[in-house]
């Protein structure tokens, strides 16, 4: 009976870190996804008077290819767009705190990506 308290104690305190870790771990879909609609937005504005409205222009998917982060375009002008990743409702993902949503803002060519603990690796 004390081995069987003993492994609940252990499985209680190292269960919230691993899935902690995994999370942590999935973030990396999420900067993936934003580096490939970054590369993508720009060959797009290369072409173009401006960066492009919707995901479907530059053949983006509306999910990360894991599939834990949905993303959307807004204020896109010639210069700039923000690129928000949300966590996918029902995925483990859901449950990173703090970062359930992460954003890459380009303005004028220079990106910048919030929350940014959420973007360290």
């Amino acid at each position: 009976m004390i081995i069987v308290v003993i492994i609940g104690v252990v499985a209680a305190i190292a269960l919230p870190s691993y899935q902690s870790s995994v999370r942590k771990g999935r973030r990396s879909d999420a900067f993936a996804a934003a580096v490939g609609v970054q590369q993508m937005q720009e060959r797009f504005r290369a072409n173009n008077t401006s960066y492009a409205t919707t995901l479907a222009a530059i053949n983006q998917p509306a999910t990360s290819s894991g599939g834990y982060y949905g993303l959307t375009l807004s204020g896109v002008s010639g210069t700039d767009y923000t690129l928000t990743l949300a966590a996918v409702t029902g995925s483990s993902q859901a449950g990173d705190t703090g970062c359930t949503s992460m954003t890459l803002t380009v303005a004028n060519g220079s990106p910048a990506y919030a929350p940014a603990a959420c973007w360290s690796r």
